[in-house]
């Protein structure tokens, strides 16, 4: 028996036994392409070798070299790619690397290779996470999160949404992330380029709250799924205030786009005038349904005027 203990790990965990210092603070850059499994099987290397190739480019031309020469944790999750840096560039993770990014795939899909054409979804999250410099370095609930939100609803939604010709990048921020870095003012991108979502993951028990930027959008932003699809439906919603003797208020919003809603009685006709606006409008809470376009409408020469 004892040949055999020698092979078992010599050190557990131990949860809630001691105390113990936290490990250093990452921040974490993972990366999924579109639509990976539903490609026929012969592409998946192809992408698998491109993703991180595309990937050490955008560093390189949005003058980040050095995270992807001192990486930790890097690993390939044939889909994607995953890597762990200094939490101090994260504002420089955010902007400029995701434009950069954005316009490396479009040259990439477009203007060069694009005989198998790449979308990628980005998610960024900051946490305690090891680095022992082997397989098992960077394991821990931050990197668990940062997955979560790669696959997460709303970011899927939104890349789903938007013009394959156009929007190469869809990202999601945690709310720390967003928080420290946006938030924070160190980013070179004004929060209401950044969207609220509720981010949950299909047959997971995952919701957070979370952040979608899109470099170059073409479509729609998130809109939160909703049970009455029927836009003449009335939505009902609690909120968390409560009354004196503890009971909590419900509140009734009816909510008639194009439409009619009709509260009493109606004597006569009615008449709908609807109106197109460009651009977001948002009435609340921008957590909720935003629709329209996010960041800069450009016309000619998106490059003209780039340092």
């Amino acid at each position: 028996m004892s040949q055999f203990s020698s092979e078992l790990p010599q050190r557990t965990a131990g949860p809630y036994t001691r105390s113990r210092p936290l490990p250093p603070y990452r921040g974490i850059l993972a990366v999924d392409a579109k639509d990976f499994t539903g490609r026929p099987s012969i592409e998946h290397e192809v992408v698998s070798r491109a993703v991180p190739e595309l990937l050490r480019t955008a560093l390189a031309k949005a003058g980040l070299r050095e995270l992807w020469d001192g990486r930790l944790f890097p690993n390939s999750t044939g889909d994607g790619y995953v890597l762990g840096f200094d939490p101090a560039h994260m504002p420089f993770v955010i902007h400029p690397l995701l434009l950069t990014l954005q316009d490396v795939l479009t040259d990439f899909n477009v203007l060069s290779h694009g005989v198998v054409p790449i979308r990628l979804r980005v998610s960024l999250h900051i946490g305690p996470l090891p680095e022992t410099g082997d397989e098992f370095s960077g394991n821990g609930k931050a990197r668990n999160d940062t997955h979560r939100l790669l696959d997460s609803r709303p970011v899927k939604a939104v890349l789903a949404l938007h013009r394959e010709n156009i929007t190469h990048v869809a990202a999601i921020l945690s709310d720390h992330c967003y928080e420290e870095a946006v938030a924070g003012g160190y980013t070179g991108r004004h929060p209401d380029h950044f969207v609220e979502v509720a981010a949950t993951v299909e047959g997971r028990p995952f919701s957070q709250r979370a952040w979608i930027y899109v470099p170059h959008p073409s479509g729609p932003l998130y809109e939160a799924p909703s049970d009455a699809d029927d836009p003449q439906e009335t939505a009902r919603e609690t909120t968390g205030t409560t009354e004196s003797d503890g009971a909590p208020i419900s509140r009734t919003r009816n909510s008639a786009p194009n439409g009619n809603i009709n509260t009493g009685t109606v004597h006569g006709g009615q008449s709908v005038s609807n109106h197109h606006v460009a651009g977001d409008h948002v009435e609340g809470n921008k957590a909720g349904r935003v629709r329209g376009f996010q960041g800069d409408q450009v016309r000619g020469n998106k490059y003209q005027g780039r340092q």
